[in-house]
């Protein structure tokens, strides 16, 4: 009875405990060293990728410094990944976060919106993320230049991640697939690494302001299969790929 009268409480102060470390670590240990990395980095969109992968680590041990229920486990043949388009569930807004804490070289999509934010929206384009123009539009008049320079990035080890489902599952079934991620790796001739995502919905649920704090979670990333060059994404329509990916998804829900 006690547990369930305060708990609201609980999760509120917790949330705003996790809200408050993106405003002071910024501040104060962050933002001078995105600066320093600006001015003196020989490479500042590698330096602010491996930045933002320090920043959310810190963010994920803090969070389980304050919920020491939830556990966070990842297979170690994820943090192997390298020079592939990844591709994953989206169950939660822990997700993009989580996997930008798990790669130090890496680019995302990000919402055309966030790049126009005063400061967050300089760390976004420093670091080199993409604007969702790349995958939804064969005809913006660049796109063979980014997917020039993005063949140079994948090669040099980077990892570009998507989740292809486009919004988060309010249901925890994986949803129809944008082709943008498979079209992408076809013209780069990346190989696509596909990622299970498990229970970050039971820490921060879709369209919940609160984090829920009172239940013992074990959230989990693991790598579900991979589609090779030569195994579908590089050979006609996308279509194949996509075909792949839905079903390694889809199959390693059960396990």
């Amino acid at each position: 009875m006690f547990t369930k009268t305060f708990r609201p409480a609980v999760d509120l102060i917790i949330t705003l405990l996790l809200w408050a470390y993106y405003f002071a670590a910024f501040v104060f240990f962050f933002f001078p060293a995105y600066s320093a990395a600006a001015l003196f980095a020989a490479d500042r969109e590698r330096a602010f990728q491996n930045l933002n992968c320090i920043f959310y680590r810190c963010f994920f041990a803090y969070l389980k410094l304050l919920m020491p229920r939830v556990k966070i486990s990842i297979s170690p043949g994820v943090y192997a990944i390298r020079s592939s388009v990844i591709i994953a569930n989206h169950l939660s807004f822990l997700d993009p976060i989580l996997l930008i804490s798990l790669f130090r070289q890496h680019k995302t999509i990000v919402k055309s919106v966030f790049f126009k934010v005063p400061i967050f929206g300089w760390v976004l384009k420093s670091a080199g993320y993409l604007s969702p123009s790349l995958v939804q539009d064969s005809d913006v008049p660049d796109l063979m230049v980014q997917v020039k320079s993005m063949r140079a990035y994948l090669a040099s080890g980077g990892n570009l991640f998507i989740f292809p489902e486009g919004t988060r599952s309010r249901s925890g079934a994986v949803g129809p697939f944008e082709k943008g991620a498979f079209t992408i790796a076809k013209l780069c001739s990346a190989p696509i690494r596909v990622l299970r995502i498990e229970n970050t919905h039971l820490v921060y649920p879709p369209d919940c302001f609160l984090f829920n704090t009172g239940v013992p979670v074990k959230i989990s990333v693991s790598l579900a299969g991979s589609i090779e060059c030569d195994d579908g994404n590089n050979q006609g329509s996308p279509l194949k790929g996509m075909q792949k990916a839905r079903s390694l998804l889809e199959g390693s829900s059960t396990h």
